[in-house]
């Protein structure tokens, strides 16, 4: 499923687009930018970001949300660039570099420029004017709850199904294949590391794989997999766990894995309850 921008917000008389990525709404920037120069916004955002303070917001940001940020990278730059008038960091380069997740850059059709998650976005807003920043809450809100609305409830069966089993899978990893000695950038190659035997035994390739073969496309490719793979996935990730525990080795796991998915998929495509979902979720995207 291809990014778009889900809705326009009219924020005090300013359209500011909100664009759907992976379950989650980012505000534009680029938009936002608009009210402070409205011929060259990229170079407001630019601005913003090579500003030490600002860094520190949305680096922090990473920290806490992004479990694949390079803090290796990020340590580096940070001792040697910033707080330096020398320093830029711009949309591109933070998402290459750092493996960021915060803010991000899109060339879609409706949805060309810088956007960013609430959180970040927000204290853009009030770097630009803080009174824009009062109206953005105010409307972003209104957004939220419409949507509560719409839905009766915030459900989505995506979300659910990709998440049921994700806690069990990842305390089977923690436990038996992490080692108290590792450093951070180890244990996220680790973890990195079995979610590509889930990948490959389900989708045949690795998440680099697909993204080298999807340049166009953003996410990743478990943002695009049909409900029956999803749901597949997640009891993958469940029986993982309990042969991560049994101490199977990684190679002998992935080929019990590959026969696990390909009978599931079978069996699941037949269910009269997938198609209920699909319809769930069509009427979902349809709104």
């Amino acid at each position: 499923m291809k990014n778009k921008v889900s809705t326009i917000i009219n924020v005090n008389n300013a359209k500011i687009g909100v664009l759907r990525i992976n379950n989650d709404d980012y505000i534009s920037l680029t938009d936002i930018a608009k009210q402070k120069n409205s011929k060259n916004p990229a170079d407001v955002v630019i601005k913003w970001m090579s500003n030490k303070d600002s860094f520190s917001f949305y680096s922090l940001w990473e920290e806490l949300f992004n479990p694949s940020f390079n803090f290796a990278r990020f340590r580096e730059i940070k001792m040697n660039e910033v707080g330096y008038n020398s320093f830029t960091m711009s949309p591109t380069r933070w998402n290459k570099d750092f493996n960021a997740i915060g803010i991000i850059s899109s060339s879609g059709k409706y949805s060309k420029g810088t956007f960013a998650h609430p959180d970040i976005a927000l204290e853009f807003a009030s770097w630009i004017d803080t009174s824009f920043k009062l109206f953005l809450i105010k409307e972003f809100q209104r957004l939220k709850n419409n949507e509560a609305y719409q839905n009766q409830i915030e459900w989505n069966v995506r979300r659910i199904i990709a998440k049921s089993n994700y806690r069990i899978h990842t305390d089977a990893v923690k436990d038996k294949l992490i080692l108290p000695v590792l450093t951070k950038e180890q244990i996220n190659k680790t973890y990195a590391s079995e979610a590509d035997v889930l990948n490959v035994a389900l989708f045949g390739m690795t998440a680099r794989q697909w993204r080298l073969k999807n340049k166009d496309k953003t996410g990743n490719v478990r943002d695009y997999a049909t409900i029956e793979q999803l749901i597949v996935l997640s009891n993958m990730e469940s029986v993982n766990s309990i042969l991560i525990r049994e101490d199977i080795p990684q190679k002998e796991r992935l080929l019990k894995l590959n026969g696990y998915a390909l009978t599931q998929l079978e069996s699941i495509s037949k269910s009269i309850s997938i198609n209920q979902l699909k319809e769930i979720e069509s009427k979902q995207l349809s709104k």
